[in-house]
């Protein structure tokens, strides 16, 4: 006959348990795993199905531990949580530990019934794991049911990495190229975004008109968007030029969503404001109305922005929850190793004479050119300069670039008008801060002006042609020298070019020239998004194969990887090969390597220039050094206008073309009549430095205090442990189980182990998560105390992989006790030592929490669980019952003497037999856990009204008694026993 479960009740089934739904019945369970989502819910059928009460049989008293078997079985158990009783119904179920400042943005969101965030935190501080926790936790309550990721395409695919491996979101991406496959699996009339409730869109996709209505009409009610900065634009006239045409259908789109003052939206920036005004208040506008038209010069105003803006420089974070940041002491301070600073050197190259003479012809030709067309009209004078842009930067790029360029028929020459001349030739010289702009812009340019280039072209390419190699390249000379030098102290660079010929020749001639340890590949636009990405992890698992750490990684990019794509844990240099016109790109190619992840504390950049090419030495001397200074002084950058920029290398150019390299000598600050165009950029630069200083002190975050943050942080490691903790028990388990560990005890927390002489069951589970080579041959597994990994690594903390696998062995291992092999856990023990004065036993018990979530979309019925220390002195009849401190303070507690067997058995006899009576305090406790579970609940969602209404905690009973361990004082009687002595 089958047992009755009631709507709540856990069951155990197909090896996981699960929780009984409303909409079960007597002959079938409608069941959703603990810890699972609704997508995992499952129809179980008793008669055909094992299905039992998820309950753990009693502790045998003949299978007893040591000291420490109660620390290890309790940290076990916390890892396996899925489902923790923490404020938060997330946090125990995704794959990444957030650090404490990444909690911010989420106790903000969680105070606002309708989410509307704008997260400007710096580059590499971590935004998406800032809005990746805020969308899986709407998730979680039921606040949201459908999301949706607006990104570049460039991105898409690091976003859907990003969200299933962390988050366990698997979302669909929607991109140019895969929008007719998806169509093709859709009903008559069924929307994509109706059949797909997680999608990851590319900004490529809303260009159709027809998609774009589509995705209006059926918008998920959760919506992020990266590089928000790209979907506005200063719209007043004394800000810079009108939006692009990208801008503005991106503009429109996001007014159209946030109009739905129901829908949650997430705006991800590092740079808001940049000086530009109006395009922050538009960005404001679409997080709400009427913060676009609010007096921010009020502290009203500025506190009403902070309910809904976050915005923090690295300074701000890398040392949080101190004493400085208000709290009483540093017991929960956390450092984030992000690197202490770039290491930043301008190398200068010589051109070699014949390189001169080759860049001398081919200026004389672009004067001549320019020259002729600007007596044949205004469009031919156009098509002219852009040609001549495209010539001179291919030149200084390299030869292989400058021969393409010189017989490829320049892009503008197809205008019609003067206008469309530009538009069409700008991107070539702008070197736009605008990410949208990346895609499609490593081509090398053309510099000739019809189909067949003249005569004169074809001679400056052939002779370009024949200065390939080192011996006539000097630039390529001076890089090989660099890297040499960098692989030699250790570090793994990235190499960035301007265009695709420049990064294929480099490659070509680099092969072989670095040493036989130095891997070397090159990522160019030629690739899709996802190529890019598996040719760059390709590259990091050949040098992994080598297991040699001699093994240098080389990586020759162009900018299709200068913007958002994560780098940080496979390089950690930068050499600028070709400098860009523009700072900014600069500081998006740096940023890929020296952000949070990055275990260097110093990043090392280089950026070459030509010393006597009459381009790059200007360039850096007004736009660099002007825009260095003031990221010293600001301690963050201020992007360059694109209108700044262009304004200083067309005068560069315009002075070139009159005067050759020769003159070049001169200071740009020198020449006739650009003196007063100089003087406006630089006051217009230093003004927009200024307004971003203030604003960066005005709008800082103070919405969510550090004394709030530290409270959540200690509620989340009160019921899901610490770091401490989890490197204390990985520590111990692994010696336990035989592994060869190699503790260097240098400070770092840092260790070594080599798990061949583990049982087969854990080698199986770590290599599925590491690697089965590196587990196989029997490899050393670095375990780190940073999450900043690399392939083969493993972090100590409780969501890293390798860490799950050895506590689901170790928790097996104690639940079985005919497993064969070493069992570190028991769930019973017997100590005698001097750490007590009278017998004490401690309990370890595991507590289920219904919770009804209230929301939006209904009622959610979830479970928590929690396992909590109990230790009480004396008998059960009069026992007097210890504080949380002291119960968790017995763990630390060591053997002082040996037990006698018989003496042992008997105590852990005695406790187990007593365990009813200890019933009526258990289920007390119980009730307070859960007293305090709804204050968490409602603290952090105290703005949320309806949810604090609605919410109800209930704890399960009875409490699952999983250990029980007594600690006797040394007059016990001593004798050696095995299995229970010290």
């Amino acid at each position: 006959m089958s047992l009755t479960y009631t709507a709540g009740s856990l069951v155990a089934a197909r090896g996981r348990e699960w929780v009984v739904l409303p909409e079960s019945a007597a002959d079938m369970l409608v069941l959703r795993p603990l810890g699972g989502s609704e997508d995992d819910i499952a129809a179980v059928f008793p008669a055909f199905e094992d299905v039992r009460p998820a309950e753990f049989a009693a502790p045998s008293p003949a299978d007893l531990g040591d000291q420490r078997a109660a620390g290890l079985l309790r940290t076990a158990l916390r890892i396996g949580f899925r489902s923790g009783a923490g404020p938060f119904r997330s946090l125990a179920s995704i794959a990444v530990e957030p650090r404490a400042y990444q909690l911010v943005p989420l106790l903000m969101a969680l105070r606002q019934r309708t989410v509307r965030l704008l997260i400007s935190d710096d580059v590499g501080i971590g935004k998406t794991v800032e809005a990746g926790l805020i969308a899986k936790e709407l998730l979680a309550q039921g606040e949201a049911t459908r999301l949706a990721v607006l990104c570049s395409p460039a991105l898409a695919e690091q976003w859907q990495g990003e969200l299933r491996e962390k988050f366990g979101i698997d979302a669909e991406l929607v991109l140019a190229s895969t929008v007719s496959r998806l169509e093709r699996g859709l009903e008559l009339g069924q929307s994509l975004f109706d059949k797909h409730p997680f999608t990851i869109i590319s900004t490529d996709f809303i260009k159709s008109t027809r998609h774009r209505e589509d995705f209006v009409r059926h918008c998920p009610d959760l919506v992020i968007v990266d590089e928000a900065h790209s979907c506005v634009a200063a719209d007043d006239p004394a800000q810079g030029a009108a939006s692009s045409a990208s801008n503005q259908l991106r503009y429109e789109l996001l007014r159209r969503i946030s109009a739905d003052a129901d829908r949650h939206l997430l705006l991800l920036t590092a740079t808001p404001h940049s000086g530009k005004e109006s395009a922050f208040r538009n960005l404001l506008g679409l997080v709400r109305p009427e913060l676009a038209t609010l007096n921010l010069e009020t502290p009203a105003g500025r506190a009403k922005l902070a309910e809904h803006f976050v915005a923090r420089k690295r300074a701000d974070v890398r040392d949080y929850l101190t004493k400085e940041d208000g709290l009483a002491d540093d017991s929960l301070a956390e450092r984030t190793a992000f690197p202490s600073d770039r290491w930043t050197k301008d190398e200068p190259y010589k051109l070699t004479p014949a390189y001169r003479a080759l860049l001398d012809d081919a200026i004389a030709y672009a004067a001549d050119r320019v020259e002729a067309a600007g007596e044949q009209g205004k469009r031919e004078a156009r098509i002219a300069w852009w040609s001549v842009i495209a010539l001179l930067r291919s030149m200084v790029s390299s030869p292989a670039a400058a021969a393409q360029t010189l017989k490829t028929r320049s892009e503008s020459a197809t205008a019609r008008t003067a206008h469309e001349a530009d538009v069409l030739g700008a991107p070539v010289a702008a070197d736009s801060a605008d990410n949208d702009r990346l895609e499609g812009m490593d081509v090398a340019p053309g510099a000739a002006e019809s189909e067949d280039a003249g005569a004169r072209l074809l001679e400056l390419a052939q002779r370009a042609a024949q200065l390939v190699g080192p011996a006539e390249d000097a630039k390529l000379k001076a890089l090989t020298r660099h890297l040499k030098n960098l692989i030699a102290d250790g570090y793994h660079p990235i190499v960035f070019c301007r265009y695709i010929p420049t990064a294929e020749y480099l490659a070509e001639q680099l092969d072989g020239k670095l040493g036989k340890k130095t891997k070397i590949a090159a990522v160019t636009g030629t690739l899709s998004p996802q190529q890019r990405l598996e040719r760059i992890e390709q590259l990091a698992a050949e040098a992994a194969e080598e297991a040699d750490p001699a093994v240098r990684r080389v990586l020759i990019a162009t900018d299709c990887l200068s913007e958002g794509v994560n780098l940080q844990h496979h390089f950690d240099a930068v050499v600028h090969y070709d400098l860009a016109w523009n700072p900014t790109r600069h500081d998006q190619r740096e940023g890929r390597v020296d952000r949070y992840g990055q275990k260097r504390d110093q990043v090392r950049v280089i950026t070459m220039f030509g010393d006597d090419n009459g381009i790059d030495g200007k360039v850096l001397e007004v736009l660099f050094k002007k825009h260095r200074q003031i990221k010293k002084d600001l301690g963050i950058s201020v992007s360059v206008p694109d209108e700044t920029a262009s304004g200083v290398t067309d005068a560069v150019v315009e002075w070139l073309l009159l005067h050759g390299r020769q003159g070049s000598q001169e200071s740009l600050f020198e020449m006739d009549g650009h003196q007063e165009s100089f003087d406006r950029i630089e006051r217009e630069w230093s003004s927009a430095a200024e307004r971003e200083k203030t604003s960066r002190s005005k709008y800082a975050q103070r919405a969510i205090h550090p004394e709030e943050v530290a409270r959540e942080v200690t509620a989340v490691r009160a019921a899901l442990g610490g770091a401490e903790e989890v490197h204390g028990f990985a520590l111990e388990a692994l010696r336990d189980l035989e592994a060869l560990v190699r503790d260097p005890r240098d400070g770092s927390g840092d260790f070594t182990a080599q798990v061949g002489g583990t049982p087969a069951g854990l080698r199986d589970a770590l290599a599925a998560t590491l690697g089965n080579r590196l587990v196989e041959e029997d490899r050393e597994i670095p375990f780190r105390t940073t999450p900043a990994i690399a392939r083969g690594e493993a972090a100590l903390v409780r969501t890293d992989p390798a860490i799950g696998a050895i506590a689901s062995y170790v928790l097996d291992s104690a639940l079985d006790v005919n497993a064969v092999g070493p069992r570190p856990a028991r769930r019973c023990g017997v100590v005698t030592t001097d750490a007590v004065a009278t017998r004490t036993t401690l309990l370890l018990v595991r507590y289920r929490f219904h919770l009804t979530l209230p929301s939006r979309t209904g009622e959610r019925q979830v479970v928590a669980e929690d396992a909590r220390l109990l230790a009480y002195e004396g008998m059960p009849a009069r026992a007097r019952w210890l504080d949380d401190e002291a119960a968790t303070a017995l763990l630390a507690a060591r053997a002082s003497a040996n037990t006698h067997e018989q003496s042992a058995r008997n105590a852990i006899s005695r406790a187990l037999d007593s365990l009813p009576e200890l019933a009526g305090h258990l289920t007390e406790y119980g009730t307070s856990l859960a007293a305090e579970l709804d204050a968490s609940h409602r603290r952090v969602r105290r703005a949320n009204e309806e949810i604090v209404r609605g919410l109800k905690v209930v704890p399960q009973e009875p409490a699952d008694v999983l250990g029980v361990y007594v600690y006797l004082p040394p007059a016990a009687p001593a004798s050696t026993v095995s299995g229970a002595e010290a």
